[in-house]
């Protein structure tokens, strides 16, 4: 979903990989910028240093800026001009063009993803108590966004485990994770029946003995640490050593089984890998099933086994262990106290149950999901303005998305009482109205680079040596903030609908189309943590 995506459209690494070329040198010298101050002055940037290093003195020829400057291409931004400056080789895009570009719509309609695969995400965390925690809900959320991401670029997904029909996760509906459920069939006793076989013709599996003291349900002992050594595995606890084998642990692998036999590449299991999402406290457990399943199914599935491990969550001064369920309860005591605050009797209206559930929701997603995978959580309930107010909330996202739709609201309102003409079509708008910084800011940090965002939050990495991956999973969480921040800043600073004066109306045309093109974001953004936009708060 890069610069590939449509033809027309720019993008960033099509148009830094058109500037690298244009120098004629292998090495990436070219930076995008992103901050307000630089922007006034360059879009693009080759610094002083690296040009020292690429060329005698720092000097580039003539027929290199020439090249640069000459530059055109779909996929490439129009660019205005080229010129050396004390930072460097600098570059200005043609702004007016680039407006028309982005926010054209698109020549027809929109191509479904190509199938890129099949990737089993497995959640160890829904196999666990009853009682989910934080931590497990860290795992789940983590899992079910990166699922969303993924089919995004055409992915095909299997979330795993399913849940079963009696199982009562109140909280799981509550934060509106879409999981899978459903019931163990025929097929998967079958499963289980092979695997049992092929536990009878392990070298490295011996038969429990029943007796006094014997742990319940054990079928047999398998030893883990002889495998590894001998095929050399990598990346692996060095405490694994002897594991009981139970039913528990035989249905666990034939539900991944049946979810890698689900791959659409007609059974293809080669090209399925398998990513387990695991909390730090449950990594070690989770080894222990990924070699038992090498062993008994030395597939090449198997061997594309991938851990993403999440870090703890910590929760500050709590007077007793906290569950997942009332952990939700406590944030949505708090949204709602925060909503009364703010908009006084009307956070009281029935009406606004639907709202304070939603920014609940956005709160406790961003909470959990805005933080590198690998890195601790920690979760002060007692103090809820990390969730409720402040620049770097869900609440604060989802305000901003529901600021836009009062603007389109109104907008349309004024429209059919006859205050201002229709939006006209974009062939028609003057993009040289805008010449408001905030305006460059939201198309160049966030409408030109998104669809490249998207791809980067969904990238696992290829399967190399070890078993730990990372993933940026907090991209768009990240995004979201920062592209709130900037909206809100322009927002609060430039009236959009100005009086019902025609020679007002081309900036106001214009402005209207950014923003439509920034609610889009928003709203495609937002849809991969499944939260729905707000049309008002």
């Amino acid at each position: 979903m890069g610069d590939e995506m449509s033809e027309g459209r720019p993008g960033v690494a099509a148009t830094l990989r058109a500037l690298n070329g244009a120098l004629g040198r292998p090495a990436a010298l070219w930076v995008k910028e992103n901050g307000a101050r630089n922007l006034r002055h360059r879009d693009f940037l080759a610094p002083r240093a690296a040009l020292s290093a690429a060329f005698p003195g720092g000097q580039v020829p003539p027929e290199a800026v020439s090249a640069v400057r000459s530059l055109r291409g779909p996929a490439v931004l129009p660019l205005r001009d080229c010129r050396q400056t004390p930072a460097g080789l600098a570059v200005q895009v043609h702004r007016p063009e680039a407006f028309q570009r982005l926010l054209r719509p698109p020549p027809g309609p929109a191509l479904p993803a190509a199938r890129a695969g099949c990737v089993v995400l497995h959640c160890p965390a829904l196999r666990g108590p009853a009682a989910l925690r934080p931590r497990h809900l860290r795992s789940v959320l983590l899992a079910e966004h990166l699922a969303q991401l993924l089919r995004a670029q055409g992915v095909d997904v299997r979330l795993v485990p399913a849940l079963s029909e009696e199982s009562s996760w109140d909280v799981l509906r509550q934060l509106r994770i879409c999981w899978p459920s459903g019931s163990a069939g025929s097929s998967l006793a079958e499963a289980i029946s092979a695997l049992k076989a092929a536990l009878g013709r392990c070298p490295c599996a011996s038969i429990c003995e029943q007796g006094p003291g014997t742990a319940q349900g054990g079928i047999c002992k398998v030893h883990l640490k002889s495998f590894v050594e001998q095929q050399g595995l990598l990346g692996y606890d060095p405490n694994l050593d002897v594991l009981l084998v139970t039913e528990r642990t035989l249905q666990c692998l034939a539900e991944l089984q049946e979810a890698v036999l689900q791959c659409p590449a007609k059974g293809q299991s080669s090209c399925c890998s398998i990513v387990h999402v695991v909390n730090c406290e449950e990594e070690f457990q989770q080894q222990q099933l990924d070699v038992l399943w090498r062993i008994l199914d030395p597939g090449a599935h198997t061997a594309l086994q991938k851990h993403l491990v999440c870090g703890p969550v910590k929760v500050t001064n709590p007077s007793s262990p906290i569950g997942a369920d009332q952990y939700f309860q406590l944030r949505k005591h708090q949204m709602y106290e925060a909503s009364v605050i703010k908009y006084g009797e009307l956070a009281q209206d029935e009406a606004w149950t639907e709202v304070i559930d939603t920014l609940t929701v956005a709160a406790i997603r961003f909470e959990m999901l805005s933080t590198a995978h690998r890195s601790q959580i920690t979760l002060d309930l007692e103090n809820s303005s990390i969730s409720t107010k402040g620049t770097k909330s869900g609440a604060f996202v989802m305000y901003n998305c529901a600021r836009l739709a009062t603007l389109f609201s109104t907008f349309q309102q004024a429209v059919e009482r006859g205050t201002y003409p229709p939006l006209p079509p974009v062939s028609e708008l003057n993009f040289s109205c805008l010449r408001e910084e905030g305006e460059w800011l939201l198309l160049f940090n966030y409408l030109l680079p998104f669809p490249e965002v998207l791809q980067q939050a969904a990238q696992l990495p290829a399967p190399s040596k070890g078993i730990r991956i990372t993933a940026n999973t907090e991209t768009v969480c990240k995004f979201l903030i920062q592209l709130s921040m900037d909206f809100s800043s322009y927002y609060n600073r430039v009236h959009i609908l100005g009086e019902p004066f025609p020679h007002l109306f081309d900036q106001m045309f214009a402005r209207l189309q950014l923003l439509g093109a920034v609610r889009d974001v928003f709203h495609s953004a937002l849809a991969t943590l499944h939260l729905p936009p707000l049309s008002q708060i």
